[in-house]
């Protein structure tokens, strides 16, 4: 099956490297375009041809989703499949269904891995599925394709996705950012709790900052998970006081 892959960073890459065992995989990058010279995939594809895709894989940051939909809506056939992989989902699920056209097919999800926990297996890994407008025997091929793969399947909606991981992969990336920003590092004199805090080191410091930003600023929850971690803090740096 021919399948197109839109966006070629972290995750892009880790998607054609697996998925490309198994399928034709075309793959379009709008950074890649613009520098041809710089391209490192074989199957690179205009964006016309890519949108010819029975399944079309949109690997592309949550701020640029509304301006890659409106490239494909007019390019997409009848029945397509389009899957989008942002970590957030209620923003993104909702430009789908306003501005692709009815007669193709939308899954939300959120490969809850990524290229650093990812790198030598799936095997184990969580993903995320919205369902949003799909035939039940395609939403129930694909469930079996991943579950073959050893991804643990979790079916939410998309707010519900939204507000457990405001206070899980939020909350995360926010702590990652605070010690990033005080500059913690491995140290001599530490202990095995201190050697596990720098653990969320791992997890964000390799992505962007436009990751980041884009997860609290498109995430309805985030807000609100941002002032109880402020309010916690301070709740106690006052039981401190004499």
């Amino acid at each position: 099956m021919k399948i197109g892959l839109i966006g070629y960073g972290r995750l892009g890459q880790l998607i054609e490297r697996y998925l490309g065992q198994d399928s034709d995989l075309l793959v379009y990058d709008q950074k890649q375009q613009e520098a041809p010279l710089v391209t490192t995939y074989a199957n690179q594809a205009e964006l016309k041809e890519l949108c010819q895709s029975k399944i079309i894989i949109l690997s592309v940051p949550i701020s640029s989703m509304e301006s890659v939909l409106k490239k494909i809506s007019p390019l997409v056939s009848k029945g397509t499949l389009i899957i989008d992989t942002c970590s957030v989902k209620v923003h993104p699920t909702k430009l789908m269904l306003s501005i692709l056209p009815e007669d193709v097919q939308l899954l939300g999800t959120h490969p809850m891995f990524g290229p650093d926990s990812a790198a030598k297996t799936l095997f184990g890994s969580k993903v995320v599925l919205c369902r949003l407008r799909m035939e039940e025997s395609l939403y129930q091929s694909l469930k079996g394709y991943l579950e073959t793969h050893g991804l643990k399947i979790i079916e939410a909606s998309a707010e519900e996705h939204d507000r457990q991981i405001s206070s899980s992969l939020l909350m995360t990336h926010m702590l990652g950012r605070v010690l990033m920003e005080l500059d913690q590092r491995e140290l001599d004199i530490d202990t095995k709790g201190y050697r596990r805090l720098m653990k969320i080191l791992e997890t964000v410091e390799n992505d962007s900052w436009q990751l980041f930003k884009d997860m609290n600023e498109y995430n309805p929850f985030a807000q609100e998970m941002r002032d109880d971690f402020i309010q916690a803090y301070q709740t106690v740096v006052k039981r401190l006081d004499p």
